[in-house]
């Protein structure tokens, strides 16, 4: 009977160190937060435009064929000007529409690759701008394929700006 009781406690012990490790094994391979938003449900990232705004809808497709999850906002264009304004975008980094995608600002023709870095790596910014409208850039794709090249740049609440990504 005692070696039937040990057996029993050795075979429960090796059982919990098995579930142990593959647990330890599964926990190392976990997907960042982004990927497991991304897959899980689409991160939502809030769109706010002119409703006659054909680029804009553009960008909303390139941002939608990206995985996330596009909620489109059409204003008038005085509505817009103060939307930007309360969100901190100035004059100098405006585009044709405005998103917000976790708590961060993103102007203009920002490509998704650009959004899932910030998402990733989270910096102390208010948000991305890609000023003005940028020839080839997402939502501004030409007949013929010209490009022009641009920046997207990093602003602050300052005001303060730095290149983010060049396209």
């Amino acid at each position: 009977m005692h070696n039937a009781k040990r057996k029993g406690t050795l075979l429960l012990s090796a059982f919990a160190l098995v579930a142990t490790l593959a647990a330890a094994s599964s926990a190392r391979h976990e997907t960042t937060p982004v990927e497991a938003s991304l897959a899980s449900s689409k991160v939502v990232i809030q769109v706010f435009k002119s409703p006659s705004c054909g680029c804009c809808k553009a960008w909303v497709t390139h941002m939608r064929d990206a995985g996330f999850d596009a909620q489109v906002v059409d204003m008038s264009d005085a509505e817009l000007q103060t939307k930007k304004a309360s969100l901190g975008v100035g004059a100098k980094l405006q585009s044709c529409h405005t998103a917000v995608v976790n708590g961060y600002v993103v102007e203009g023709h920002v490509p998704a690759a650009d959004v899932k870095r910030l998402i990733a790596e989270k910096p102390a910014i208010v948000g991305l701008a890609a000023p003005g409208m940028p020839r080839g850039s997402p939502g501004m794709e030409m007949p013929g394929g010209a490009k022009d090249a641009y920046d997207v740049v990093a602003f602050e609440q300052s005001g303060a700006t730095r290149v983010f990504a060049k396209h």
